[in-house]
């Protein structure tokens, strides 16, 4: 039981790092929300756009089926890198553009505004699939059922607190204004935390098995 709780841990820990900056563009979006750009646009192109983060991840879990996890566990020196990249970046302003409103008459099977929402999220999700890849890697089966089962219920977690904060514009600041400082130390511990659990220091000559 203590594992599944770890992975859970660590699901929530990959996902809020990752997705900082993602629920300042949330906010935005629903800030947008008016007669023809709906939450349900937003929370299913939120989805969509997840869904193919987590696609694009998962050769990272199909790696670790076939090479040694010791070796697969030096992915972990990616979200280190990451996060030492992102000590010293500078904090991008956050831009979204318009949404698309569609014409009238037709009916497309998804919104165009869940199309663009989507595409936000997955073009924003870069970082996501750095951290992910090396994430999946060092799992199992179980262990990566549950990560992504927590990773789709913190989506909607996050649209939740999105449109909260949509309504409260100096929490909107102090994220924007702090996470910068924070997620980079997060992503470094992250990828500690998969240098270790994949007992890649065993690589190591003066260290023994």
């Amino acid at each position: 039981m203590e594992w599944v709780i770890g992975t859970v841990a660590i699901a929530i820990t990959a996902f809020t790092a990752t997705n900082i900056d993602d629920i300042l563009i949330l906010t935005i979006f629903f800030a947008q929300v008016d007669q023809s750009f709906r939450p349900r646009h937003i929370l299913i192109g939120q989805y969509l756009g997840f869904g193919l983060i987590i696609l694009a991840s998962l050769p990272g879990y199909f790696g670790g089926l076939i090479i040694d996890h010791k070796w697969i566990g030096l992915l972990g020196l990616l979200p280190i890198a990451i996060g030492i990249k992102h000590l010293f970046q500078k904090q991008e302003e956050v831009s979204v553009q318009t949404c698309v409103i569609p014409e009238q008459g037709k009916s497309p099977l998804i919104a165009p505004q869940t199309y663009h929402v989507a595409a936000v999220t997955f073009a924003n999700g870069g970082d996501n699939i750095g951290i992910y890849v090396p994430l999946f890697a060092s799992s199992n089966a179980i262990s990566l059922s549950i990560t992504i089962a927590t990773f789709l219920i913190l989506i909607t977690v996050w649209c939740y607190a999105a449109k909260s904060i949509s309504s409260h514009p100096a929490i909107a600041k102090f994220l924007s204004q702090y996470s910068s400082a924070i997620v980079p130390f997060v992503l470094i511990a992250l990828g500690i935390y998969i240098l270790y659990e994949s007992e890649t220091y065993q690589l190591l000559p003066f260290v023994k098995s």
